[in-house]
């Protein structure tokens, strides 16, 4: 449907209009209101319709563009265009919306056009209803439909229109007014004579005065003359005058002529106009046998033409008019009787005579023979616009019999019921229109009556093709929601289009079937569900007319929980005290949301919902008393599903382990076995202990169940120092603290050695004995003796040896010996034997010091000798022979062996 801009008429011409110099403007789609990012193609054209040369278009008094005569916008305005420099069209205004919910109207309404207001809805939802008003008044429709259709619109129809929609939701939503001002196609028509006092016999025209106010394409005007007894011609014609070659006395009364479109079949009536007709002074007049100007085909007729006061010989002719062709006579007789023995249909007509006396010629008044033939069977044909018969298109139902005497009844039947009133016509033909719906298909005839006989046409068969409109997708299932296994079943159905019509079922733009239905019912689509299943839907309905697509609806089939899978995530490969460790839980299949839970030993550690699926996490920081099983359980509401059990070992680290010393007594002595015990009182097993001497590994030691270890050493002197030992349990090593120890030597045999000023002792000398060990951990304790007698003390803080001093008197002769003590063990020193000379200095005396002079010497030789003894065996390992029989502490040497300095 095309909505026209229309030109405005200038001057008339006949009755009608000429069309001015305007341009035109046409409208795809013909709305004036649309939504925002539609867009609507305007076109120029001339008052022939062909396209312009050159066109200038306009929004408001801006000019856009000046190239083609097509122009595409997407914007709010007024419109015009101007075609090869005529005056500019009429503006067409247009409005792109952002309201939800829109009512279209056409821009431009006429008298008889068929009108549609569609209700359009920017979002479309499923179960939207729609109601309209009109005047704020809401107008009552027999269908629930998104367009209010007004057929042959007229003046009664103005006002301003609205639509309202409704959602399932109950959301409601007004459209925009529409202002519906239907134009007039012309005014109504005035019947006009001239001369406007005719004299009998005289000639008379009639002219029926209106104008078109607006030219639509293809549209004009047909004009019918009438008297108060019937019409004056046969049919109506493009001619708004009419000629009458004479009128008569006995032809005054009410005329009046009616007006009317070819296209939109409105017709409007003048007013009644009174034509008094003045008498002549003749009188020529016919009479018939029969008196009546109907007569049958087959009857005989007898025309008499009588004249009155009209002197002198007097010729008769009588002329016959055709009925069809007012100004074509023919000369028929000559005398004045005229008869037809046997009348046919060629017979009508209009007679009249002409009396003739040589002075001047008088014309009688006319007489219309009717002759009445029965009507034939009328012919019935059906047309449309597009040669096609669509839903919404204009039909047109014409009737028409070949033969048949006027006026004829037409009546038009649908399945034998009638369409509308009966159709009189003074012609052999009656037409018919509708607008198409799927109601119409089936039969349709026509009956035509003339009063003489009634025939009817041969049946002509509709099917109006009805487009498919946008189907309904619906899904039946036993239950609310919707599981894995369930038989569900997609209907889909359009609610309006001409079978067979073909449904496809789409899942994301994938066919998952393909249905012909032949009825009107639909099609069904029967779904075993998986959880593939779950998805957006939609069908698409098409019956050749082009495919239209339900709304989408989505599915969410709902998905049983599979066993969830447990996972720990940790800093390092151990779950180690302190650590925070992740919990992981994850179903590999199931439909949100889920509720997990976490369990260790059975008991609830914490629960974390997944609303759009996937898995969650529980973190922990660890402590000895997660060491455990755990296990998580997931749960979508149809039936709860546990993850297998993993098994946690917490590792603890070590601490700073602790070193002890383990002797047979308070002080460790060299040669015993002494134990170093290692022990960290905290941290996992294994542990692994190494044990330290002086930062050198003496050796290393595992405890697989936790708990210390110890490390046994024979001691020896180079064994004194710095201990230490470390824990290890993979996850770091831990040091003790360092522990000194110093291990004790018992003293070896100490040496007594003399010192004097000269070869041999002499009273009066000065003498030292000095006693000394080699071995033995001080501070050591000498005591001296001369002849087991204690003679004195010294102590060697420091260890080495210490001296003692005195003065030789002549009672300092015999043996001495000295004793070294240092706690652990007590040793007596060889004894020595001193002589001692007088100060008279005999020889004798001088020979034995001497000799004891030289004892000495070689006492000392031994003594060295014998350190150096005890030193090799020391490194061997062993004890020196003279130690073999030392006792533990405080003991004392028993045996004395003497040596001596005397000769």
């Amino acid at each position: 449907m095309l909505l026209w801009v229309t030109l405005l008429v200038l001057t008339p011409v006949s009755g009608q209009f000429a069309t001015g110099p305007k341009s035109l403007v046409s409208l795809q789609p013909p709305w004036t209101t649309l939504f925002e990012g539609e867009k609507a193609t305007l076109t120029c054209y001339l008052f022939s319709f062909s396209s312009s040369l050159k066109t200038k278009w306009y929004r408001g008094e801006t000019l856009l563009t000046e190239t083609q005569n097509i122009l595409v916008v997407r914007d709010s305005g007024k419109y015009r265009c101007q075609a090869d420099n005529l005056l500019l069209s009429d503006p067409v205004p247009l409005e792109f919306s952002s309201a939800s919910l829109i009512l279209q109207a056409p821009f431009a309404v006429f008298e008889g056009d068929s009108v549609i207001l569609r209700c359009q809805a920017r979002k479309k939802t499923e179960h939207f209803t729609v109601t309209f008003s009109k005047n704020n008044k809401v107008l009552t429709l027999l269908d629930q439909s998104l367009e209010l259709h007004i057929q042959n619109a007229s003046l009664k129809d103005n006002g301003e229109y609205r639509c309202t929609g409704y959602e399932k939701t109950y959301s409601r939503a007004s459209s925009n007014a529409v202002t519906i001002q239907v134009q007039e196609l012309f005014p109504r028509p005035v019947l006009r004579a001239r001369p406007s006092n005719p004299t009998n016999g005289g000639p008379i025209t009639l002219t029926c005065e209106t104008q078109l106010l607006s030219l639509k394409p293809n549209d004009q005007l047909k004009f019918c003359f009438f008297k108060s007894n019937g019409a004056l011609e046969s049919g109506c014609s493009s001619n708004p005058e009419l000629h009458i070659p004479a009128i008569w006395t006995e032809n005054s009364g009410g005329y009046w002529c009616t007006a009317g479109t070819t296209t939109s079949h409105i017709w409007k009536k003048s007013l009644t106009s009174l034509i008094d007709v003045q008498r002549a002074l003749a009188n020529v007049k016919i009479h018939t046998v029969p008196a009546s100007k109907v007569v049958s085909e087959g009857q005989e007729l007898t025309l008499n033409c009588l004249v009155e006061r009209i002197s002198g010989p007097i010729k008769v002719s009588w002329y016959k008019r055709d009925m069809r062709y007012k100004e074509k006579k023919t000369h028929v007789a000559s005398k004045a009787e005229f008869k037809i023995p046997r009348v046919n249909s060629h017979h009508a007509g209009e007679y009249y005579c002409v009396a003739n006396n040589s002075y001047r010629h008088f014309t009688s008044r006319p007489v219309t023979i009717n002759v009445k033939v029965p009507v034939s069977q009328p012919i019935l044909t059906l047309t449309t616009a597009k040669g096609q018969t669509f839903e919404g298109d204009i039909a047109t139902l014409h009737c028409e019999a070949q033969r048949g005497s006027p006026s004829i009844v037409y009546q038009f039947y649908h399945e034998n019921v009638p369409m509308g009133s009966p159709s009189t016509s003074l012609g052999r033909e009656a037409s018919f229109s509708f607008s198409l719906t799927s109601k119409h298909s089936g039969n349709y005839y026509c009956t035509a009556d003339n009063g003489l006989q009634v025939q009817r046409s041969e049946a002509v068969s509709l099917f109006v093709t009805v487009p498919v409109s946008c189907p309904v997708l619906t899904l039946r299932a036993t239950r609310a929601q919707t599981f894995v296994g369930d038989i569900v079943e997609f209907h889909c159905e359009a609610l309006k289009g001409s079978p067979p019509i073909l449904y496809q079922l789409y899942h994301e733009d994938v066919i998952l079937g393909s249905i012909s239905a032949t009825s009107i019912e639909g099609a069904s689509f029967n779904l075993s569900l998986t959880e593939k299943h779950s998805g957006i839907y939609f069908c698409e309905a098409n019956n050749g007319q082009g495919a239209q697509r339900s709304y989408t609806m989505t599915l969410s089939v709902r998905v049983p929980v599979y066993y969830p899978v447990l996972v720990f995530r940790t800093p390092r490969t151990r779950a180690v005290v302190g650590d925070m460790m992740m919990l992981h839980c994850k179903v590999l299949r199931g439909s949100p949301p889920i509720m997990y839970q976490f369990y260790h030993e059975d008991i609830i550690m914490g629960r974390s919902s997944a609303p759009s699926g996937g898995g969650v996490s529980f973190n922990l920081s660890l402590t000895t008393d997660h060491s455990g099983n755990y296990f998580c359980e997931a749960d979508n509401g149809l039936g709860p599903q546990r993850s297998e059990v993993l098994t946690i070992k917490v590792t603890v680290p070590v601490c700073n382990p602790v070193l002890t010393l383990k002797t047979p007594r308070a002080q460790a002595v060299v040669g015993e076995v002494v134990e170093l015990h290692c022990e960290a009182l905290r941290g996992s097993p294994p542990i692994l202990y190494q044990f330290y001497h002086e930062n050198v590994i003496m050796g290393s030691n595992s405890a697989p169940f936790g708990g210390g270890v110890s490390f046994n050493l024979s001691v020896t002197e180079e064994h004194s120092g710095n201990y230490s030992c470390e824990a290890n349990n993979g996850l770091g090593p831990q040091h003790s603290e360092v522990v000194t120890i110093k291990f004790k030597v018992p003293v070896s045999r100490p040496v007594l050695t003399f010192r004097i000023p000269r070869d041999h002792a002499v009273v009066g000398d000065m003498v030292e004995l000095h006693c000394e060990v080699l071995r033995g951990s001080p501070p050591i304790l000498y005591l001296f003796y001369h002849e087991d007698v204690t003679i004195g003390n010294s102590s060697a803080p420091s260890g080495g040896g210490t001296s003692f001093n005195f003065s030789l008197t002549k009672e300092h002769s015999g043996n001495y010996s000295c004793e070294a003590k240092n706690g652990l063990w007590s040793q007596r020193s060889e004894r020595v034997t001193l002589c001692i000379t007088g100060l008279t200095g005999n020889r004798s005396g001088s020979v034995a010091t001497r000799v004891t002079g030289g004892l000495l010497s070689m006492m000392g030789l031994a003594a060295g000798a014998l350190l150096f003894y005890c030193w090799l065996s020391r490194k061997a390992g062993k004890k020196p022979a003279s130690d073999t029989s030392s006792q533990e502490d405080g003991a004392t040497h028993l045996d004395h062996p003497e040596r001596s300095l005397c000769q």
